[in-house]
């Protein structure tokens, strides 16, 4: 079926789109351009959607705003935001009266006519996603990157071709209770995550399953072999499996051994790639990222292609992304560490103790650990946010405590300030979070462009 047949098969229902955001805009755009029956509904008022609002009322659509939102949720087709997870009430309740639940990338899964590269899990995501991107794309192939990152492609069909590649990054607000088959599935790692707005771990951990559980037999699977979830997908997956490791052997996938990275195939033969030391971007969650992307197109990238992308891929932003170097001190952007176990990665990445920025929205998740790997990697630590107080408590109830200085902020400028303030020629400052950034940002982009604008303003 093409785009146009499927506008043309609901052109008679009544049509709800929940969220105006960046992937359901050009999907009310498209419904009303073909005269289709359109509900926007958005928590935010018409003054805060502003000129889009108004956009959205020249082309055709209503629109329901506000706090009552998704207030007599009636429509036949309701396309959702990720951030509404199909068991809310209003969902449910619309369901139970006929209504059939779907969102873009899910009716995107259903008319794409190319291969589909799929990657979801806790921490790695874009970055494995990007990587399979520029791989394919040095191969030779046009590449269409979506999803999490890049634009929505649902619109985009017309101009996709069989002989295309999709390349998604997935969340797990995406893949709860979606109908999907990527001919390629990637599952970075598993670690706690957005409890803030799942039912509890299992139902996150479950959400991540929705990668895998319609492939078929010759679609692949690939799984982190250290994962404690590993057994758990693995027991599940109907497709082909292939790991990838830096620690543990394997039997067909991925690994770096020695200091190598190779390809090991289930007869026991091995093929070494390049060493690991001559990838760009730095860290040991980096290597395990390359890897997982070597994996993905291990059957469609030739070897030394796989070593120029790696050689020279710079990273992506907001990601131990380098800002400055003044009066001796580097300033390093990690604002995607909204979660403890990115943060952890980026400690870990660093060649000596940072004074670490950390602090921001409470998704609900432990910062045990956190606190041992900033007393044992940190040289100092400056906090601010919502979280403030619990990532304090961490540090200091920690057995690893040694008296690590700890300095609290009223705001992400003031820690800047501080972190310049106390600072000495050859340290480091790393923002890297731990947390989400809604409690004073829209999103983690938007964070780390502000610390970025701060730390240049030096």
């Amino acid at each position: 079926m093409t785009l146009n047949q499927y506008i043309d098969s609901i052109r008679n229902k009544t049509i709800a789109v929940i969220g105006i955001g960046i992937s359901n805009l050009p999907l009310i755009e498209l419904l009303c351009l073909h005269h289709c029956s359109v509900t926007a509904r958005d928590r935010r008022t018409a003054e805060q959607l502003g000129d889009v609002a108004e956009h959205l009322v020249s082309i055709g659509a209503k629109l329901k705003l506000g706090e009552a939102y998704l207030d007599s949720l009636t429509e036949e087709l309701i396309f959702r935001t990720p951030g509404l997870l199909p068991f809310d009430p209003n969902l449910e309740a619309a369901k139970g009266r006929g209504s059939i639940v779907t969102s873009e990338m899910e009716v995107f899964f259903s008319l794409c006519p190319c291969r589909i590269f799929a990657v979801t899990g806790s921490d790695g995501k874009t970055t494995t996603t990007t990587l399979i991107s520029e791989l394919l794309k040095a191969a030779g192939y046009r590449v269409h990157l979506g999803g999490n990152i890049g634009k929505p492609l649902l619109c985009e069909l017309p101009s996709i071709s069989s002989d295309d590649i999709a390349v998604l990054e997935l969340s797990s607000f995406q893949l709860h209770s979606m109908n999907c088959r990527p001919h390629v599935s990637v599952i970075t790692n598993i670690s706690p995550n957005h409890l803030d707005k799942h039912r509890d771990y299992q139902d996150y951990i479950d959400a991540k399953r929705s990668i895998f559980l319609n492939q078929r037999p010759g679609d692949r699977l690939i799984l982190f072999a250290d994962d404690p979830l590993t057994p758990y997908y693995l027991s599940q997956a109907p497709g082909t499996i292939s790991m990838f490791s830096d620690t543990v052997e394997v039997v067909q996938g991925c690994v770096c051994r020695e200091g190598i990275i190779s390809f090991v195939s289930s007869d026991g033969s091995c093929e070494p790639v390049m060493p690991a030391d001559e990838i760009r971007i730095p860290g040991q969650h980096n290597i395990r990222n390359m890897l997982a992307a070597f994996e993905a197109v291990r059957y469609d990238v030739a070897p030394e292609i796989c070593r120029k992308v790696a050689r020279t891929f710079p990273g992506v932003p907001h990601r131990l992304e380098e800002i400055r170097i003044l009066n001796g001190v580097r300033y390093i952007n990690d604002s995607i560490a909204s979660s403890p176990t990115r943060t952890i990665a980026g400690l870990r990445a660093m060649k000596q103790k940072p004074i670490v920025l950390l602090g921001g929205y409470d998704k609900h998740l432990p910062f045990e650990s956190l606190g041992d790997e900033l007393c044992k990697r940190s040289k100092a630590a400056i906090l601010c946010g919502a979280t403030a107080q619990k990532i304090e408590d961490s540090i200091l109830n920690s057995s690893y405590y040694q008296g690590l200085p700890v300095y609290r902020t009223e705001s992400l400028e003031s820690s800047v300030r501080l972190a310049s303030a106390i600072a000495e020629s050859g340290d480091t400052v790393l923002l890297s979070p731990a947390c989400a950034s809604f409690d004073a940002f829209k999103n983690f982009e938007e964070r780390g462009n502000v610390f970025r604008e701060l730390v240049m303003s030096l």
